[in-house]
């Protein structure tokens, strides 16, 4: 499983029209922080509010979570919660938030997809997400997992690091 990207599979249907995306640390650790950096274009105004999120952990075969969570239950679950304006209007789109990692997951490696829809029922963002939380792929703690994870999007076939 190839870790260093993080997927971008939404079209051009899709509300929000991301840019970029940036894990740091790439690699993180369970029970510890990680800063998500988005950025990209809405095409119409967003009520964060009422986003709904479905989040699918898979470990190989196996489905470990498939449960949709409002946008701020989710983040309220990983410690964080939506700065700014949480009504953004069309146009060039930044958000960044801390997550703390659960410290219950098994250390394996996984692969997170993470669906959203907005509250009006339009798909908002579409993106899976490796994570190998094997202790042989970690580096050590100290230098912090070893910089910031890529971005790939279907849409263009970019890549970029962040």
């Amino acid at each position: 499983m190839s870790v260093g990207l993080v997927e971008d599979i939404s079209d051009d249907t899709y509300v929000l029209d991301l840019v970029s995306i940036t894990l740091t640390p790439a690699l993180p650790w369970l029970g510890h922080q990680v800063r998500c950096e988005l950025a990209g274009h809405l095409k119409e105004t967003v009520d964060l509010t009422r986003v709904s999120c479905n989040v699918i952990m898979k470990f190989g075969p196996v489905k470990m979570l498939d449960r949709w969570y409002r946008l701020p239950d989710l983040l309220a679950h990983m410690g964080a919660g939506l700065p700014g304006d949480p009504r953004p209007p069309a146009g060039p789109w930044k958000q960044a938030w801390i997550l703390r990692l659960p410290e219950t997951v098994p250390v394996a490696e996984h692969r997170l997809r993470l669906r959203a829809r907005t509250g009006t029922g339009k798909n908002f963002f579409a993106l899976d997400i490796p994570m190998d939380f094997s202790r042989r792929f970690h580096p050590s703690r100290r230098n912090g997992g070893g910089g910031s994870r890529m971005f790939h999007s279907q849409r263009c076939g970019s890549v970029t690091s962040g």
